[in-house]
């Protein structure tokens, strides 16, 4: 509740009805004896008596994680739970084979992987909802701690028979020429695309955004209608380039981003959550070294 602000996103969250988390807060005022939250024009506000609840929540939630997972590694076992959140391109075409191999070495896990963008997945991590986080580009949340994982390069992406299909390289004011499809706001890929603009010194708005999608499987079947191009990871595209369905075609200068894992920062973690930032620290950037040398062969 105190997240949310609202009882019907932390009913929706809690997976409860608004009538028990509303029971659920009276019930804890009256325990107190205070009011937690301020209820006045049709706004929700902590208290300073709720500020003082939930800093105290939170301290004991994370306690009571720490205390199950040192539990279960009392006998040297790599087991239990292990929350993970990603960004939807790592999450569907970088996460998978990482997560595959982890399980496979160690059977006890059990992994949840949420995907949302870059921005959703730093706020489930810095909540404590999840353990680990890897987003596009690097955490501002100093709440967070971010690591580095491996490298990834943006590509302009279009149909065959797109105006840009020719090129061999595609430099920034060639950009603005055409029908632009875009990632939604929020998303990790779209915050490196617009530092990218601005630093070639144009504005996102000289763009032509026709359309906004929130998944690279959306782009990609949009790009291929021929609506407009779009700019996207070149590792998400490297079955329908070798296809001939689409066509992808570096920047100039290159655009490269990094690939972080996050975590809470001041917190013990279990064997289990040291174990898969490890394991995926060395495996993504395995991966992106034999991507990048089988890039440059062809």
């Amino acid at each position: 509740m105190a997240k949310h602000l609202s009882f019907t996103k932390a009913a929706d969250a809690l997976f409860m009805t608004q009538p028990a988390v509303t029971f659920q807060v009276r019930q804890l005022e009256e325990h107190f004896n205070t009011r937690l939250f301020d209820r006045t024009q049709g706004r929700i506000t902590l208290t300073p008596a709720g500020a003082i609840a939930l800093e105290y929540a939170e301290r004991i939630l994370t306690l009571s994680a720490e205390l199950e997972a040192q539990m279960r590694e009392s006998g040297g076992q790599v087991a239990g739970p292990l929350l993970i959140g990603a960004s939807t391109t790592i999450a569907e075409y970088l996460l998978p084979q990482v997560l595959g191999e982890f399980k496979a070495r160690f059977a006890a896990v059990v992994p949840r992987l949420f995907v949302a963008n870059s921005e959703s997945v730093q706020e489930r991590v810095a909540e404590r909802s999840l353990d680990l986080g890897f987003i596009e580009g690097e955490s501002r949340l100093p709440s967070l701690a971010s690591e580095v994982c491996c490298e990834d390069e943006l590509q302009v992406v279009c149909a065959p028979s797109h105006a840009l299909a020719g090129q061999s390289v595609v430099v920034p004011r060639l950009l603005m020429e055409h029908a632009y499809i875009s990632r939604e706001p929020g998303s990790g890929t779209r915050e490196v695309i617009d530092r990218f603009l601005e630093k070639a010194g144009l504005a996102r708005d000289s763009l032509q955004v026709v359309m906004e999608a929130s998944s690279p499987e959306a782009l990609k079947g949009l790009v291929a209608t021929g609506l407009g191009f779009t700019i996207m990871s070149r590792a998400t595209v490297t079955k329908e380039a070798r296809l001939g369905e689409l066509v992808p075609i570096p920047l100039a200068p290159r655009l490269i981003r990094t690939l972080s894992v996050v975590y809470p920062k001041e917190r013990i973690h279990s064997r289990v959550v040291n174990a898969f930032i490890a394991f995926a620290r060395e495996r993504l950037g395995r991966a992106a070294v034999a991507d990048e040398t089988r890039a440059a062969a062809g």
